[in-house]
């Protein structure tokens, strides 16, 4: 089994649980912009319930992801995604009585929701129709000015949250995310983290390119390094490092 078996598992049981069924499921991220990495990335979906999401089946929903993993324990990429379950009506009201959230963190059910500028952006462009009706028009595509607050709040962000990193290959991620922000700011569209730490690396951007050259490497292969002692040790100084790279950042955004 690879990675589109489970995306078609998980759709059949989502399409299953649902009385009236799925009007349309989409997919995002890094796996839309051919940059899924098995060791790093997650994978995002949306998908939108034709009715109203009940209780019980938000209930059954909600845990979906470790029940697929328990019931095909080989297989590494059931736990990997991450989106929202959610009322078609409610999703277009932007008004939720009850939707399904898979994260990083875990899951709930909740009644806040909203896609960020860049999930939008991806959706409208990239987005790839897993199941059901093929209306794009769903996701508007975020202004300039939305792209830019969206940058400001990862900017801000990374000068809360990455003072200090640990050993997690997410503190070395940072720095993709920068490159990818400035890459926003300069272009005006979103592309994959590994295209945009390459475009920054070839425009010299930052003051340490080393750094942001072995983060590519452990970027395409992070399976091969997220168990190695020295990365771990690595990974775990890098906050003056983010910290300088978001000083580019700052920089850039004072002029967008």
């Amino acid at each position: 089994m690879d990675i589109n078996d489970s995306i078609r598992i998980l759709m059949r049981k989502i399409n299953s649980v649902l009385d009236n069924g799925v009007h349309s499921a989409w997919l995002y991220g890094s796996v839309a912009l051919d940059d899924f990495r098995l060791g790093w990335s997650d994978i995002d979906v949306i998908v939108f319930a034709e009715g109203k999401i009940t209780h019980d089946e938000a209930k059954e929903l909600v845990s979906l992801r470790q029940k697929l993993s328990a019931q095909y324990p080989s297989e590494p990429y059931f736990g990997l995604f991450e989106g929202v379950i959610v009322s078609l009506s409610e999703f277009k009201k932007g008004e939720y009585t009850g939707l399904v959230y898979w994260g990083t963190s875990g899951q709930r059910i909740t009644n806040r929701f909203a896609l960020d500028a860049f999930s939008r952006y991806e959706l409208s462009e990239s987005g790839i129709l897993l199941l059901g009706n093929a209306d794009r028009s769903l996701f508007v595509p975020p202004s300039r000015s939305e792209l830019v607050d969206a940058v400001r709040a990862h900017y801000e962000g990374i000068r809360r949250c990455a003072v200090n990193t640990d050993e997690s290959l997410y503190s070395c991620g940072w720095l993709l995310d920068i490159a990818r922000c400035l890459f926003t700011l300069r272009h005006n569209r979103v592309i994959s983290k590994t295209q945009a730490g390459e475009w920054a690396l070839k425009k010299g951007l930052f003051p340490d390119e080393a750094v942001l050259k072995k983060t590519l490497e452990i970027r395409r292969s992070p399976l091969e390094y997220k168990n190695r002692g020295d990365i771990k040790a690595w990974l775990c100084g890098l906050g003056p490092v983010v910290q300088a790279y978001a000083d580019v950042l700052e920089a850039e955004l004072a002029f967008a």
